[in-house]
């Protein structure tokens, strides 16, 4: 049996949403299945299994917590190979927890939204995304991510 690798793709709402959806052409073909944060949004990935999650900032600890059970739960159900990413705190968090429980290679794609300067989770999925893209060429180098254009 040929399976296709399951492709985990999350992102929050709003423009992280919007810069995900345009980059799901690429994904035609792929055994993906998409993480966010308002369940309304299933409507814009017909076919595909969709999961809601809460939605979780650094200073809420026990949020946290709440997302990271529900990643856990997402992640041992499906036990993706790849993990892409437009970005929020929840989306590293899953990126960090299927990179290291099942080895899944990761892909974080900051936000078009940071023309000057890096998210702060941006920053950290540097030491975590397997590929680390920006959107804008005056913050990629030799260090930092790469940039290969924008999905707006």
């Amino acid at each position: 049996m040929n399976r296709r690798k399951r492709v985990m793709a999350i992102a929050s709402g709003g423009g992280h949403w919007v810069q995900l959806r345009r980059i799901m052409p690429a994904l035609d073909g792929m055994d993906v299945f998409y993480v966010s944060l308002d369940p309304s949004l299933a409507a814009d990935v017909p076919g595909h299994d969709y999961y809601t999650i809460r939605d979780v900032s650094r200073r809420d600890r026990f949020g946290i917590v709440v997302v990271v059970a529900q990643l856990m739960r997402i992640l041992f159900k499906e036990r993706p190979k790849v993990v892409i990413t437009t970005g929020s705190l929840p989306a590293l968090i899953a990126m960090a927890l299927a990179k290291y429980l099942f080895g899944s290679k990761t892909i974080w794609i900051d936000s078009i939204a940071n023309a000057e300067k890096l998210s702060s989770s941006g920053k950290k999925a540097g030491k975590i995304a397997d590929l680390w893209l920006t959107q804008w060429p005056q913050l990629s180098g030799p260090n930092g991510p790469q940039h290969w254009g924008a999905v707006l």
